[in-house]
């Protein structure tokens, strides 16, 4: 079975950003406005690159990425990497010819007969409401969390507010950066 992880930029109180910000909300734009940059902070972020096998997508995060990170450098190792998009409504003939193999799950039980395949992990960016519905159906194996010290109040959030049984997260690697950043790996506990 495949990994499935989940990585994002958080604030202290759940708020997820896309790197540089997104309209909607009072304070877009903290992940690179508010807490100092320091490098080694986000050095995790390539090494997720390198040790991925494929990237998943919900609809509104792949129609943010796919115009622009075929040609960053930054995400170089993305463009020959399979990705995966979850929407019921997109179509084929929207997907972006420049950035390698894209196939349309429909599903979150698409999602699930992926994860029964053969292959490495699979990684999800943004897609916050994909990441409410995958971490409900429990396909959601590891959170991979740059945690920016913060407090936020509004905006979209990583992990959905269900009401639901306990889970429980295994801290598998930390580290804590001079401008507080934090980042943090957990397996979640079956």
């Amino acid at each position: 079975m495949r990994t499935l992880i989940s990585s994002a930029f958080v604030s202290l109180d759940g708020v997820m950003e896309a790197p540089g910000g997104e309209a909607g909300y009072r304070n877009a734009g903290w992940t690179f406005k508010d807490v100092e940059f320091v490098p080694e902070a986000f050095e995790s972020k390539g090494r997720e690159q390198e040790e991925a096998a494929a990237i998943l997508m919900g609809r509104a995060s792949y129609e943010a990425f796919s115009p622009v990170w075929p040609d960053m450098p930054e995400f170089a190792r993305y463009k020959d990497m399979p990705k995966y998009v979850v929407s019921s409504g997109l179509t084929v003939d929207a997907l972006v010819s420049n950035w390698g193999e894209t196939t349309i799950l429909r599903d979150l039980d698409e999602v699930a007969a992926l994860k029964e395949t053969d292959g490495g992990p699979i990684i999800v960016h943004g897609s916050a409401a994909l990441n409410h519905g995958l971490a409900d159906a429990g396909l959601v194996d590891r959170y991979h969390l740059l945690v920016f010290p913060l407090l936020l109040g509004a905006g979209k959030r990583l992990f959905p507010a269900t009401d639901k049984d306990t889970q429980k997260l295994k801290l598998v690697e930390h580290a804590v950066y001079s401008n507080g950043l934090q980042m943090n790996v957990l397996d979640v506990v079956r």
